[in-house]
């Protein structure tokens, strides 16, 4: 049986300027850096690290969490969240606004209104309308969510700036695109556009030549 990341590639090399990214960065592992860069032991300790690492240094979100892994008892459950109060959360390093979105979290899958845990069978659409409900959590943050813990393979965040800007350097455009002409673009990455973006944001990393469409 072929790996995944052999038939993905396959498809996207279909592309041509794909094809020469391919070429030229490789065929990167969308998945890989999961547990290298947030360890978590379960869906909702990770959910709730993606909260607290919003808008500062992976550094700094995991120093924080830390902090709320040991007021929490040693672990970040549902349970262990709601008995902290906002304050408590604070002092963690917190600010007010992400206490209150843990909080909604944890919440929403104490009371079974999302089930973090148990979402194998949920498609990608209704798993990011769930996931962007919750307050705090925006399209970005659910859609890595199903990259790194999901490991969803046809996800594409066409809001990263990293990514449109990979778009644009790679097609020769004359500026970054918008989110919608990259969601357009993207369609026919289907059903492997996680590994796209796998693709894009490794080729920001190095000096790779431009390719022509």
């Amino acid at each position: 049986m072929r790996r995944p990341n052999t038939v993905a590639y396959r498809h996207l090399a279909t592309d041509p300027v794909l094809g020469g990214l391919i070429e030229t960065v490789g065929r990167p592992d969308p998945f890989d850096w999961a547990e290298r860069d947030f360890p978590s032991s379960t869906n909702f300790e990770a959910m709730a690290l993606h909260i607290v690492g919003q808008q500062i240094s992976v550094a700094a979100a995991l120093t924080i969490f830390a902090r709320v892994t040991a007021a929490a008892g040693g672990a970040v459950t549902p349970s262990g969240l709601l008995a902290l109060t906002e304050e408590d959360l604070r002092t963690c390093g917190l600010s007010r606004a992400k206490a209150a979105y843990l909080h909604d979290l944890a919440r929403r899958q104490d009371d079974g209104t999302i089930d973090l845990e148990n979402m194998d069978d949920v498609d990608d659409t209704t798993a990011l309308t769930d996931l962007t409900a919750v307050h705090g959590v925006g399209l970005w943050s659910a859609q890595m969510f199903l990259i790194h813990q999901l490991k969803r393979p046809d996800i594409l965040p066409a809001g990263d700036i990293g990514i449109r800007r990979a778009v644009q350097k790679a097609w020769q455009l004359g500026a970054d695109p918008g989110i919608e002409e990259t969601r357009r673009r993207a369609l026919a990455w289907a059903p492997y556009r996680t590994y796209a973006a796998a693709l894009l944001w490794a080729s920001l990393r190095i000096d790779a030549p431009a390719s022509e469409a």
